[in-house]
């Protein structure tokens, strides 16, 4: 009646694989990311018109072209017509890098300018306001709990 049977551990199953299907390629290739730095491409061209302000925009907020000997696995995909040589430009999109740091410092600037305007904007609908009838409900929640009987 009994079998001789292998303990579970001792069996070797077969991994069966989804089968693989294609898939269009990516526009953008991601970069292999260095730590310490944020990747962006930047535009630089618009239906090949330059777009200089937006380059001399990035720029100065400090995002710095990345070259190619930093990433070679772009080597046969930069565009041979580029204006930035030794550059890693893809259709109208440069490669660009910058340290964390900015990333962190640039989303707290725009968060303080957020929070800045929406103060404005609710102090602008408090001085409306009347008490009969209040345009603006505070922001705060409160819990209450009744009475078990």
């Amino acid at each position: 009646m009994a079998e001789s049977r292998l303990e579970r551990e001792m069996t070797v199953r077969t991994e069966q694989e989804r089968p693989k299907s294609w898939r269009p390629a990516e526009t953008l290739p991601e970069p292999d990311k260095q730590p310490g730095y944020a990747y962006r491409w930047v535009r630089t061209a618009t239906l090949n018109e330059l777009d200089q302000r937006n380059i001399s925009g990035k720029l100065r907020e400090g995002w710095e072209p990345v070259a190619v000997e930093e990433q070679p696995k772009f080597r046969f995909m930069v565009d041979p017509n580029s204006r930035f040589r030794d550059n890693i430009e893809i259709g109208g999109l440069l490669l660009c890098k910058t340290p964390l740091e900015f990333v962190q410092q640039r989303a707290d600037h725009f968060a303080d300018v957020t929070r800045k305007q929406t103060e404005a904007v609710d102090n602008n609908l408090m001085r409306q306001s009347d008490p009969r009838m209040p345009l603006f409900q505070e922001r705060r929640s409160s819990v209450s709990f009744g009475k078990g009987t």
